[in-house]
């Protein structure tokens, strides 16, 4: 069953088309990567679906919703979250509160109880507190949970961003380049991550990614995206042995 389905989408910029008839499915708990070279669109797709862009053409059907031009914050309560190829946290705030600010579509207290400092806040704020130390634990970081997030290895930085995203309660992960700057071990610890976050929250995860043995590794299908258009689609032994997908890669016609 379809979770996600984005029907011939546009996005141009001057006159300049980024994407340009862009098809694609993404079956509930299915894990799918797209990949291309550099330039090729893939993080204005994200931008697209995720509301910070709004398209000039298409549907995007997220949960049998047409979310296509909807505020981020809209799409987010709707059950979309992502991370950022270049890590986006509070960086001068603690680790934990990083992951509590992800829980504030969810607080059971207003903004007079907030003002007041009633006991509603009080309690409001230990279950958020309680719950944000939770995903602390899964994702091994509730040792740093007082240090700023700035002061964070880039490793754990980025599990930290993926732990505030999964606080949102998505039903939809998206993920932008999470192996960037990362060495071979960490990737592969990255690799287990992904598929134990798939299969524990029972998540559809959509991948952007460079790293290939990541996305070979973990992706059951891949779409390959070139000058803002699909050139290619299948499994990923299939995309691996794609001439087309070769030659958009390398630059140079395949013989």
């Amino acid at each position: 069953m379809s979770l996600l389905e984005i029907t011939n989408l546009h996005k141009s910029f001057g006159g300049l088309s980024a994407v340009l008839k862009f098809n694609f499915r993404l079956d509930t708990q299915e894990l799918v990567g797209l990949i291309g070279p550099n330039g090729a669109g893939k993080t204005t797709v994200f931008n697209l679906i995720t509301g910070v862009y709004k398209p000039n053409g298409g549907s995007i059907v997220f949960n049998n919703e047409n979310i296509a031009g909807l505020a981020p914050y809209n799409i987010c309560k709707k059950g979309v979250a992502r991370t950022f190829q270049n890590i986006r946290l509070f960086k001068d705030l603690s680790v934990i509160d990083n992951v509590k600010i992800a829980f504030h579509k969810n607080v059971n207290y207003n903004l007079l109880n907030t003002i007041l400092r009633t006991p509603a806040f009080f309690r409001g704020e230990k279950i958020i507190e309680e719950k944000a130390l939770e995903y602390l634990k899964i994702f091994k970081l509730e040792d740093k949970r007082d240090e700023i997030a700035s002061n964070l290895p880039y490793g754990e930085q980025r599990r930290l961003e993926i732990a505030r995203a999964l606080a949102t309660k998505p039903i939809m992960l998206i993920l932008d380049e999470p192996a960037a700057g990362m060495n071979p071990q960490e990737t592969r610890e990255l690799m287990q991550l992904i598929e134990w976050i798939r299969q524990d929250f029972q998540l559809s995860i959509l991948l952007i990614e460079h790293d290939m043995s990541l996305v070979m590794g973990v992706c059951e299908r891949i779409y390959v995206l070139d000058y803002g258009q699909i050139i290619a689609h299948g499994l990923p032994e299939e995309i691996r042995n794609n001439k087309k997908v070769i030659e958009a890669y390398l630059g140079e016609e395949v013989g």
